[in-house]
């Protein structure tokens, strides 16, 4: 249909499609009816009712379409709530010079500021404005060609904003001069515009809502949105202009269908750029860091999906010509292929070539701050904390508002380039003394690591993890080191010292090392390594590597409060499944502890000794559990991986099957099965805090940061939730959202 309408308009020398003259229109509508009926099969209906009926079944319809699914899946809504109807009669806004069209906001959804805001276009119907397929006029210009209709909207804007006590966004007729309202909802925005309105609209004014209805407003979304990175510094040549529709900076590779961006998203960042966008192309917008269209204004789809999930986006580019067949577009005499890196500003509307550099935003300044303040105050004594391994993520998660880490995976600190040779020789040692001479060259490097979280969570709890994975993990991969075998007698000399420096050995020893290596490598290889020699199994059957851990910890507490700093330890000790082996761990955890607390006469040093619960036995045995564990947190992850029989990786491999099916309420990695894993949960909950009714008890798995399974952890009574750094800000609002709510638990529940 498009493709004829824009040839006709072509023939009559024209870009309206108002001015597309009636000989013309006549031959469009039979050639329109010839294309109904090649691909329905039969005419185009002509009477009324049967056009009317076939509307509606069309919208009943829609319900079930591709789009419409990947939409409910991404705000989830309910696959079983079914959609309505709505039938009325019809004005036209292209009847002549004096009708026109447009969608209107009663604020700025795109900054907040007040005032009205959207496009319009004269002599056209909506679907010119929402479609972006024609550049439209800026509502402001609507006074000077509708002044009586300017007016009146702007009184229906006021009244709309009080009567909603929010931001209304409206679609709107002009036919021969006479104002139609034809429809009104609550606004989408961009976070920052959320953010903005929540505050003002708390503040004296006629709307004042309360700051709980605030805090509810707005969602992870918007947070996530302004989260995000800005272009760091200026000066940067501006390779195209369009309208900036979704505020933000995106750096990707240039794609051209949403296809392309759900499959090259899985190499890196990507930007969709078309020539304006449908509702088809939103499982692309979904994936993409950013959208780029050449046509459209701040109301086409593109603009306001992209402000709805927090996407940069820039719309009306007209300077750029896209060859989406080609996939390719050219400004000027440059072009841009498939794969090429491009920047967006989704603020100013700036395009630019390659790779700008970004710089995070300051999550504590203007109305993100005193947002962040009120969700605080509201979810009260409830904790939020993060995951970090090295010192450089505890700094950002205090930058977002973490109360302490609730997840230092020690592993983490062995694969650097300078620790990787140490910790293969402990565990290539065959004995014991063999094994404490490489621990004693890694204790240094753990002790600063520790010293340096310490130091970033002053006054905050800081819960480290003993070695966890299999240590398999650690050393070369067999294969790999089978095919270095193999090819090694026919390598020169300056293939051998390549070799040597790969395996960190001399080349003098290459000939009996790999070998020996190789056998090593097959005797720790495990048929199902996430049930395998890993967590306290590694402590127990080495203790030597608890005592180096347990040592660097201690004497990293001691450095860090000599320095006046409060330091407040909590060692954690993994994938325990019975009290015995907690038992053992935690005896080597404070004997340690004394020896080195005793020699600095530190004795007043507060440490905990803890476990993860991530298998179900340690669930349904938790008071046994919880006669040795001073604290609990729940490992989801792998819990979810024991209770489900599900591994998460290949669970990715038949996801979408499951999704399709709706056989589970959500991704059960992603969002707590709380059928299921939450029965586990409460069950150790229970039976924990019977034994000893000051547990503490959070999560560190990556549900930490989901808002339902936040929401979950603050109704079953723990005491915090702890998730990646820059989650935080998410798992603050969701926790105070939950205390808004009313979730059924009450403070009580966390005792301690």
């Amino acid at each position: 249909f498009d493709s004829l309408f824009d040839a006709a308009k072509e023939l009559a020398g024209t870009e309206s499609d108002a001015k597309v003259p009636v000989e013309l229109l006549r031959y469009l509508c039979d050639s329109y009816q010839q294309i109904v009926e090649r691909h329905t099969g039969k005419p185009f209906p002509q009477k009324p009712a049967d056009q009317l009926r076939g509307a509606i079944e069309a919208v009943f319809r829609s319900w079930n379409g591709p789009r419409a699914i990947a939409y409910r899946e991404r705000e989830h809504i309910a696959h079983d709530l079914g959609t309505a109807v709505n039938v009325q009669a019809m004005v036209f806004g292209n009847r002549d010079d004096n009708s026109g069209t447009g969608v209107g906001f009663t604020r700025d959804p795109a900054t907040g500021a007040k005032g009205a805001y959207g496009d319009f276009l004269v002599n056209a119907q909506g679907e010119d404005v929402v479609a972006g397929i024609r550049n439209t006029e800026p509502i402001s210009e609507l006074k000077k060609k509708f002044p009586k209709v300017h007016a009146e909207l702007s009184k229906i804007f006021s009244r709309l904003e009080t009567h909603y006590a929010d931001m209304c966004d409206t679609e709107f007729t002009i036919e021969q001069g006479k104002l139609w309202m034809l429809q009104t909802r609550v606004g989408k925005r961009t976070g920052a515009a959320a953010l903005k309105m929540a505050v003002d609209m708390v503040r004296p004014s006629d709307l004042g809502i309360t700051r709980a209805e605030a805090v509810s407003r707005i969602t992870e979304d918007h947070l996530d949105s302004v989260l995000h990175p800005q272009f760091a510094g200026s000066g940067y040549s501006v390779w195209a202009k369009g309208l900036g529709a979704s505020p933000g900076a995106a750096v990707g590779r240039a794609v051209f269908t949403a296809e392309e961006a759900v499959e090259m998203s899985k190499g890196g960042p990507v930007i969709l750029v078309r020539k304006e966008t449908t509702p088809d192309d939103i499982h692309g917008m979904d994936v993409a860091k950013g959208i780029l269209t050449a046509v459209g204004g701040k109301s086409s789809h593109a603009a306001v999906v992209a402000r709805g999930m927090g996407r940069p986006c820039i719309v009306g580019a007209g300077s750029i010509s896209i060859d989406e067949r080609g996939q390719k577009f050219t400004v000027k005499s440059r072009v841009v292929k498939q794969g090429d890196w491009i920047s967006i500003d989704g603020t100013t509307g700036a395009v630019y070539a390659g790779q700008v550099p970004t710089i995070e935003p300051d999550p504590h300044s203007g109305h993100f701050g005193k947002f962040m303040q009120w969700a605080d105050e509201f979810r009260g004594t409830f904790g939020v904390r993060a995951n970090a391994d090295i010192p450089r993520d505890a700094k950002a998660a205090r930058l977002f508002g973490a109360e302490g880490i609730g997840l230092c995976r020690t592993e983490h600190m062995f694969f650097a380039a300078d620790r990787i040779p140490h910790m293969q020789a402990m565990i290539l040692a065959r004995e014991e003394k063999d094994r404490r001479k490489a621990l004693q060259k890694l204790l240094p490097m753990q002790r600063k690591d520790f010293a340096g979280l310490f130091e970033a969570m002053d006054g905050f709890p800081v819960v480290i993890r003993t070695l966890d994975p299999p240590l398999h993990e650690f050393l070369p991969k067999r294969e790999e080191l089978m095919v270095d075998i193999a090819r090694f007698p026919h390598l020169g000399g300056g293939g051998k010292k390549e070799l040597a420096e790969k395996y960190n050995m001399k080349a003098g020893d290459l000939k009996k090392g790999l070998p020996e290596l190789l056998k090593r490598v097959e005797e720790l290889h495990e048929f199902n390594p996430m049930l395998g020699h890993r967590g306290c199994r590694l402590g127990i059957t080495y203790p030597e590597i608890t005592e180096m851990q347990a040592r660097a910890i201690f004497e990293a507490a001691v450095q860090v409060a000599k320095k006046g700093k409060k330091v407040i330890p909590e060692v954690m000790i993994p994938l325990v499944g019975s009290e015995g082996e907690l038992e053992n761990q935690k005896a080597i955890v404070t004997r340690v502890a004394k020896e080195v607390l005793d020699k600095e006469k530190m004795n007043d040093l507060h440490y905990l000794v803890g476990t993860m619960i991530e298998i179900p036995r340690a669930a349904l045995l938790a008071d046994q559990i919880a006669q040795q564990a001073e604290f609990f947190s729940f490992g989801t992850n792998d819990l979810t991986q024991t209770t489900m029989g599900l591994s998460r990786d290949d669970y990715t491999k038949f996801s979408g099957e499951y999704q399709n099916l709706k056989i589970f309420k959500a991704d059960p990695f992603q969002s707590i099965d709380q059928e299921g894993v939450g029965k586990l949960i409460e069950t150790a909950i229970k039976l924990g805090r019977g034994v000893r009714n000051d547990l503490d008890i959070g999560i560190c798995g990556e549900h930490g940061g989901d808002p339902s399974s936040v929401e979950y952890c603050y109704r079953v009574g723990m005491n915090y939730v702890s998730c990646s750094p820059y989650r935080v800000p998410i798992a603050r609002l969701a926790a105070a959202q939950a205390a808004i709510a009313g979730a059924d638990k009450s403070e009580s529940m966390r005792t301690a």
